[in-house]
């Protein structure tokens, strides 16, 4: 019959637990265990969570910069002829306007194009009047000055214009956009309590299973910290294995995920790409994970350890 570990560590004389001969008192086995499981899903959903929050991140942000100097003036008058009128005047007024940095009168040809979709390749654009529009870039933002100073300006050249600032149409898609934000940075904070509660559950339990154990260290001169930087050490090895595993599985469903929504070819959706900063933050995710385990491991076991002795 086998003596248990801590036999052979009492009969050499063992005074100090450091080392691989105080790590054999309490049984480590690497992966037999759920908690690397366990943790290589929380990093996955975590680099996944992370990901799709930076992703939506970047993309508001770009779309924002791209639209924050942009107004798109459209002439609503039913008559072709007054139409195109108001709007060769429009543009002619608006060059003379400071404000303005560029400004273009989109063709006829290029609306049909646009309206093709709905209206079909027949459409007929007297039937179904379309107003001219003109594209506009300021050199600045497109506050609410700057819209009620072109307003003014087209005035009298244009009385059917209707100015808007670009950011505005998609202004209820960044609402959105910023609650799916919110929603990922709730699903990471939950997962890291959800993997320290794994962690403190899978303390107490070896706690439990070494409870004999432990007292018998604990008289011999075995300190509390000691004790615990057992179980740290199992609880390191078992993130870290975890961690890596996650990490690899979370990279290849955001590389997968990025690779469909490229293929979609939209200008809006491209934006959407991580950068080198936003690869290194999820790079972090494993390592926090691990830092998180072990602290969690060591107050758990040494609140654990002083009830108990």
């Amino acid at each position: 019959m086998s003596k248990p570990p801590l036999s052979d560590a009492a009969r050499s004389g063992q005074s100090s637990f450091d080392g691989d001969k105080a790590r054999a008192l309490i049984p480590q086995a690497r992966l037999a265990g759920p908690m690397p499981w366990v943790l290589g899903i929380m990093v996955a959903l975590t680099v996944l969570a992370a990901g799709a929050g930076l992703s939506l991140g970047n993309l508001v942000g770009d779309a924002r910069t791209e639209l924050s100097g942009g107004a798109t003036i459209q002439i609503l008058d039913a008559d072709p002829a007054s139409r195109a009128q108001q709007a060769q005047a429009a543009h002619e007024a608006l060059q003379t306007m400071d404000i303005v940095a560029q400004s273009r009168l989109v063709p006829q040809d290029e609306l049909d194009a646009l309206l093709e979709p709905w209206l079909g390749e027949s459409g007929d654009t007297e039937t179904v009047p379309v107003p001219a529009l003109i594209d506009v870039r300021l050199g600045g933002p497109a506050d609410a000055q700057a819209i009620a100073a072109l307003r003014e300006r087209l005035a009298d050249a244009a009385p059917d214009a209707r100015v808007d600032a670009q950011s505005s149409w998609l202004q209820p898609v960044f609402k959105a956009l910023a609650s799916l934000q919110y929603l990922a940075l709730a699903l990471v904070l939950l997962l890291a309590v959800t993997s320290a509660a794994a962690v403190f559950l899978a303390a107490r339990s070896a706690l439990g299973n070494n409870r004999e154990t432990i007292e018998i260290v604990h008289l011999l001169g075995g300190t509390d910290g000691q004790i615990a930087h057992l179980f740290q050490r199992a609880v390191m090895l078992d993130s870290i294995l975890g961690g890596l595993g996650g990490l690899i599985l979370g990279l290849v469903a955001l590389l997968g995920l990025g690779y469909q929504f490229a293929a979609l070819d939209s200008g809006m959706v491209a934006s959407a790409r991580l950068g080198w900063l936003d690869w290194i933050l999820v790079g972090l995710i494993p390592i926090l994970g691990v830092v998180l385990a072990v602290t969690t491991a060591r107050y758990t076991v040494l609140s654990a350890v002083r009830k108990m002795l």
